[in-house]
């Protein structure tokens, strides 16, 4: 399954974008570093499980840690799409956003901590 998902993540959609079963079962699975991309105040407000904040304003490709595919998002997909732009240019080939963010993890049932 793990192998499927990850040729679905590297092919396919042409922004990059990850479809929310996918993205559910990444999380599950634990096989990608997650970066929340919101700004450092609304990451306290609440945040995707496991996630990491890097916040979009002072975005920085070395600070996403390396040895793990990245999962980027935001609020609504704006924010992550800018970032995973400025990752591929760093060459970081192994990322994809979910462009739903938190207000999609949110009407999916999701939950913030």
């Amino acid at each position: 399954m793990l192998s499927g998902l990850m040729k679905r993540l590297t092919s396919g959609a042409s922004d990059n974008a990850i479809a929310h079963d996918d993205f559910l079962a990444a999380l599950k699975a634990k096989t990608h570093t997650l970066v929340d991309v919101r700004e450092v105040r609304e990451f306290h407000s609440g945040a995707i499980p496991g996630a990491i904040n890097v916040p979009l304003s002072a975005f920085d490709p070395a600070r996403i840690p390396a040895g793990k595919p990245v999962i980027l998002y935001c609020a609504t997909g704006a924010r992550s799409g800018m970032a995973l732009r400025a990752l591929h240019q760093a060459g970081r080939e192994d990322a994809v956003h979910y462009r739903p963010g938190v207000t999609g993890w949110r009407l999916q049932g999701g939950r913030l901590v």
